[in-house]
């Protein structure tokens, strides 16, 4: 009897453990990972489920550099996309395109990437679906999610996004914080990765084994910004800028969400090379025909306000005032400037006009500033106004006047505007659908949806538009050729207002962190450069001046000084007069994040070449090859560089200017001072002079 009770009692253990492994059994046969290897081969990504969630990771060289981290969303009306699903198709193809940019920092790009589309469903005949599309180049790679019309997700109101880079490494991390009061404008901070705390992106990560990250994303359209918050070590997970209404996206099937990026490269240098995946990921040119978009140079009537010389409201001190704006054309049309930009023209701008509710007339001037009779002198003379549309974070009053105010611009031959949006973060004004008006983020679906309505509006009258205090940039440039450039960084007025003042360090970290993203507005060439009051003083050389025209992108440059200054330095004011602002090529030679950066361009227009090399509080020297230049020409190499002495704090203004004749394969020695830098412009010679 007992005998029979054991064997009984294996029996039943026996169907028992079969019954649990039956029913292990279909989740382990769920269980499905895919791979891809990027067109070079230097990355390999792999995706598939752990245990029911979705999971992405990449290496590069063999070595892990995004370890497994999730996908998925947390929904505000239904259980969260994160767990219960499995692989259910994978689909690969290939892509080698060329495509030319109407402008930019190179003409000719290659679209050149391996694409994986994976899709997960949940278990059941109504399980939930979505892609998850990956694209591997050379140097990075992109992935987004993808939601087909479906019946249990006709509309999507997500709470948060849970995407995940786990950096698979230690190292050293250049950023700024995100969700705080001041938007984008923050001085770049350099901590371990483990010390990150919630940043904006790009964020540019160096690994401890030498390789250089960023973190970014590309083509933010009708969807809130990513910030990408730390959750333990170097563990980071996407946060979504928050919406003043509920959910942070509210968007209806079928849908993409915007790219999330990861770049890769050796060293920092190749990062910028590397950041064109952000255009690649981008929608083609939806404007056809953008030849009214023109690239320039501009002056103003700008930094004197920030000098507190002039004022933006009327008064004895106003600086949009006709005889002072005649006087910056007549300038620019001396010196073959286009534009003039003028702040303060239009009415709003007495007492606290940022972060209000609709105090600016977009149509009506100052009595002292006469528009129509001054776009037509800008005319006569050959150069435009250059528009200024400020806000104060009034996005509902501004899109209320928005028509007017464009076609007023268009019909005076305003083919470019500076648009503001001084407000803290979280403070801008927006009105829903339903009149109701709400505060938001500078960069909240709100924002987006904000951002490219004036674009688009902007594009049928053929002006160009250029926001400060913006939605970050994500390469929409692309499919939009007339949003040219834009501000989302500390620019140089923080070194008139001295509060602090940008450090010598400071421009060569945006080439590195913000500039991955896309042209910044930073308004350089301050020739001024002491303080006129205590604390307040631009910390870098007249010669590094001059090279951020080179290093600093943007199709647009503002000669940002008073224009006194050029009249009294026409020597070293020629390169401004000189440099372009639209590039055949850009060769990054040299550089390091934080430390220095050395990058090299050619004009679109002829077969000059510039080169821009600018370091932080430390001098340098630094043996630039010459291989960029074309072997079949000699060059005149126009040097502006450091003089004798030079220093950002003690001596800023000495410079030398000479002249050598240079050709493919020689080398240049560069001597950067403290805070210093060199530009230079390789003027071609004639082809019958080569040796």
């Amino acid at each position: 009897m007992r005998c029979r009770t054991i064997i009984f009692g294996l029996f039943g253990l026996i169907l028992g453990l079969s019954a649990l492994l039956a029913g292990v059994a279909p989740a382990l046969a769920q269980e499905r990972f895919e791979t891809l290897r990027g067109p070079d081969g230097h990355i390999e990504l792999r995706v598939g489920t752990e245990g029911g969630s979705p999971v992405w990771s990449a290496s590069w060289n063999g070595s892990p550099v995004i370890a497994p981290s999730r996908l998925g969303f947390i929904l505000a009306d239904q259980t969260k996309l994160e767990r219960g699903l499995s692989v259910v198709a994978a689909a690969r193809t290939s892509r080698d395109t060329r495509w030319e940019q109407p402008w930019g920092e190179r003409r000719a790009m290659r679209d050149r990437h391996e694409e994986l589309r994976v899709t997960f469903a949940e278990g059941g005949p109504d399980g939930r679906r979505f892609d998850v599309v990956f694209r591997l180049f050379a140097d990075g790679l992109g992935f987004r999610y993808e939601f087909p019309d479906q019946p249990r997700l006709k509309e999507l109101r997500i709470q948060e996004e849970l995407t995940e880079f786990a950096v698979a490494e230690a190292g050293t991390a250049w950023w700024i914080p995100a969700g705080e009061w001041n938007r984008y404008e923050y001085l770049y901070r350099r901590t371990p990765i483990a010390e990150v705390g919630q940043a904006h992106t790009p964020i540019t990560l160096k690994l401890d084994s030498g390789l250089h990250l960023a973190l970014h994303e590309a083509a933010l359209v009708d969807y809130s910004a990513m910030w990408l918050r730390r959750v333990e070590g170097t563990l980071f997970r996407a946060s979504l800028s928050p919406s003043p209404t509920g959910p942070k996206v509210v968007r209806s099937a079928p849908f993409s969400t915007p790219w999330r990026t990861v770049l890769m490269a050796p060293d920092a240098p190749g990062l910028i090379t590397a950041a064109d995946i952000t255009l690649h990921l981008n929608e083609p040119n939806a404007l056809g025909d953008v030849s009214w978009v023109v690239p320039h140079t501009y002056v103003g009537i700008w930094w004197g306000m920030h000098l507190d010389r002039w004022t933006w409201a009327p008064g004895p001190r106003h600086g949009a005032t006709n005889a002072n704006v005649r006087r910056y054309i007549d300038f620019a049309a001396a010196n073959g400037i286009r534009g003039v930009l003028v702040e303060g023209w239009n009415r709003g701008w007495e007492g606290q006009w940022w972060g209000g509710e609709a105090v600016f007339d977009f149509v009506t001037p100052y009595e002292d500033f006469d528009l129509e009779g001054l776009a037509a002198y800008a005319a006569s003379k050959g150069v435009r106004l250059v528009g200024h549309h400020e806000t104060g974070g009034d996005v509902a009053g501004y899109e209320a006047q928005l028509g007017p105010a464009l076609d007023l611009y268009a019909r005076l031959g305003v083919d470019s505007i500076k648009t503001g949006y001084v407000a803290d973060a979280g403070q801008a004004r927006f009105r829903l659908p339903d009149g109701t008006f709400v505060r938001g983020w500078h960069d909240s679906q709100l924002a987006a949806r904000h951002h490219l309505l004036v674009v688009q509006e902007a594009a049928r009258r053929r002006i160009a538009i250029n926001p400060h205090e913006p939605i970050k940039d994500t390469g929409l440039r692309r499919t939009y050729p007339n949003w040219v450039s834009r501000e989302g960084a500390r620019g140089q007025e923080y070194n008139a207002w001295g509060s602090p003042t940008n450090p010598p360090e400071h421009e060569a970290n945006l080439v590195f962190t913000r500039m991955l993203s896309g042209p910044m507005d930073f308004t350089p060439g301050i020739f001024a450069l002491k303080p006129t009051q205590a604390g307040r003083q631009v910390n870098t050389t007249l010669a590094k001046q001059l090279a951020l025209y080179v290093v600093i992108y943007s199709p647009i440059q503002m000669a940002a000084d008073l224009v006194e200054h050029y009249e009294a330095n026409p020597a070293p004011f020629r390169f401004i007069r000189d440099v372009p602002t639209d590039w055949e090529d850009t060769r990054p030679l040299a550089g390091e994040v934080g430390d220095y950066a050395v990058i090299a361009r050619q004009d679109r227009n002829s077969a000059d070449w510039y080169l821009g090399a600018i370091t932080d509080e430390s001098a340098r020297t630094l043996e630039v090859r010459l291989d960029f230049l074309d072997p079949a020409r000699r060059y005149e190499a126009q040097i502006y560089r450091d003089g004798p002495g030079a220093h950002f704090d003690t001596n800023p203004t000495v410079i030398t200017i000479e002249t050598v004749t240079v050709q493919a394969g020689q080398s240049l020695t560069l001597q950067l001072a403290a805070g210093g830098g060199t530009a230079i412009r390789f003027r071609a010679l004639d082809r019958s002079t080569a040796r």
